[in-house]
């Protein structure tokens, strides 16, 4: 959302770049409509199926069970609801590869720096292919103040932790940074079926060496 940028005329937010390959970027927010609508219309169909339909504590138990309750904004994505967004992001922008930024600060480590708009949500974001999450990353708090302030909202013991809150106290610039599983994007970008096939030295119960 810099400066000069465009303003997506997406029912749903989302803004594609073509840069050799084209991507999608979304706000968790709006991917949670995205998904409750899809979710609304799986449970319909499941629904029409029963001979009896559930009502009030039962309908909702049943449809929790069945991994179609509804969202809320600050909810976190379930894997199986990771793979029904990506599908739906396939057939709706046509992409494979994606990024949801703002995800709720509740599901996210203390340590992420809050959307300045709005508290429930943090400037963190995930990045998706084919529907299951490659990278994860944020913006870190570097304000000793604040990370005081979100450890003691998150009842996050800080004793531990005052090296590295003292650290800020000297100065650092607004930073951030992510994590790539590797072994997944190549799983991903190939259609493997298993991470095994793109680990050098696999680990499991069976083999621990090499």
């Amino acid at each position: 959302e810099g400066e000069g940028a465009k303003a997506s005329t997406d029912e749903y937010g989302g803004f594609i770049r073509n840069l050799g390959v084209s991507t999608l970027r979304m706000s968790y927010p709006n991917a949670v409509r995205l998904l409750n609508e899809q979710l609304k219309r799986e449970e319909d169909a499941f629904l029409a199926k029963l001979d009896s339909k559930p009502s009030g504590e039962e309908l909702e138990a049943l449809l929790k069970k069945e991994g179609l309750a509804q969202m809320s904004e600050v909810d976190d994505l379930s894997t199986p609801n990771e793979k029904r967004l990506g599908a739906l992001v396939k057939t709706r922008y046509g992409v494979d590869f994606f990024i949801l930024d703002m995800f709720p600060a509740s599901v996210r480590p203390f340590y992420t720096m809050p959307y300045p708009k709005d508290s429930r949500f943090s400037n963190s974001y995930d990045m998706f292919m084919r529907g299951e999450e490659i990278s994860s990353g944020a913006q870190r708090i570097h304000v000793a103040e604040l990370l005081e302030q979100r450890g003691k909202e998150l009842e996050v013991e800080m004793e531990p932790l005052k090296d590295y809150i003292n650290s800020f106290r000297l100065g650092a610039w607004p930073h951030g940074g992510f994590g790539v599983g590797l072994e997944r994007v190549v799983m991903l970008y190939l259609g493997l079926k298993n991470i095994r096939q793109c680990s050098l030295f696999t680990r499991c119960p069976r083999r621990n060496t090499p």
